[in-house]
């Protein structure tokens, strides 16, 4: 790939990842390594190369097709790509790709962040009308876990909120995902799939916590998690936003923890009810108000 010039290394135009415009008459800047498309190409791929080194991927890779578009201009038949430019330019369409899903999942866990859910909220809730069956939304909380740290360490708890994850994840429907909501709060997303459907799948989740062996993380470790569940289906009422479904889940979850923890708490025909082992508990708390 031809080394980019000084002294188009350092202009302004360049350092903000725009080529340099031609005059009115059609030529290139004195500062053009060469004139014609041969000159632009190698501009293209001198600009990309630097913005590359400094991690300007999106950039870089918009210079490397437009170095591709100008082979192929004005062009009866398909021109010979070069193959160091197809490599640089699959290599950029990776890294990009990577940077982008990397930029959307947590650090510790690796499930999706809050970035990602208020993206997908957004737009799966705008297309709940195409969905007959509705959309789930649980949020989970795992009880008592300021006890875990304290006990055990927060290395041991790092790892507990990994291995928790990696229990809400598995068996999750097609279209489904977990992010992580913040400290050990945790979002299973759940379209397309009706309201006992959401149950089940949360109540199976619930359990896979409550029975993993967590004694070989720490003696006498034991871990649970409560969650709240909201549905939404068309038809059944005003369609509701991002904040009042996670506020609706949120009460839910208030509701979970009040009536004894460990437990999935769900709205039906208008009375918060406890799924799983947890519905023969005499007790079950309200929600707290959150315009239902």
């Amino acid at each position: 790939m031809t080394v980019l010039r000084p002294d188009i290394a350092d202009s302004d135009d360049v350092r903000d990842g725009v080529v340099p415009e031609a005059r009115a008459d059609g030529a290139l800047p004195p500062t053009a390594p060469e004139t014609g498309s041969t000159g632009l190409i190698q501009l293209h791929e001198s600009i990309a190369a630097l913005l590359a080194s400094r991690g300007q991927w999106r950039q870089a890779y918009q210079h490397l097709r437009s170095a591709l578009d100008l082979l192929y201009a004005d062009q009866t038949e398909p021109p010979h790509v070069p193959e160091q430019l197809r490599r640089e330019v699959d290599r950029l369409r990776r890294e990009h790709a990577e940077a982008r899903e990397q930029s959307l999942r947590d650090s510790l866990t690796a499930s999706y962040n809050r970035r990602y859910l208020d993206q997908r909220l957004v737009s799966l809730l705008a297309e709940e009308a195409t969905h007959p069956t509705g959309l789930g939304l649980a949020l989970v909380d795992l009880d008592w876990f300021k006890q875990v740290n304290d006990t055990y360490g927060h290395l041991v708890g790092d790892r507990v909120l990994q291995r928790v994850v990696e229990l809400l994840q598995d068996g999750l429907p097609e279209g489904a995902f977990c992010a992580r909501y913040g400290g050990e709060e945790f979002v299973l997303v759940l379209p397309g799939i009706d309201a006992s459907t959401a149950i089940a799948v949360c109540d199976a989740a619930r359990a896979r916590v409550e029975h993993y062996p967590w004694q070989q993380l720490g003696p006498g470790l034991r871990v649970t998690v409560s969650v709240g569940l909201a549905h939404s289906s068309p038809g059944s009422r005003a369609p509701a936003g991002p904040e009042q479904t996670l506020l609706q889940a949120d009460g839910l979850l208030y509701a979970a923890k009040r009536s004894g923890r460990n437990a999935v708490a769900y709205r039906h025909n208008g009375r918060v009810r406890l799924a799983g082992a947890a519905a023969g508990r005499r007790a079950v708390a309200e929600p707290r108000a959150v315009g239902y």
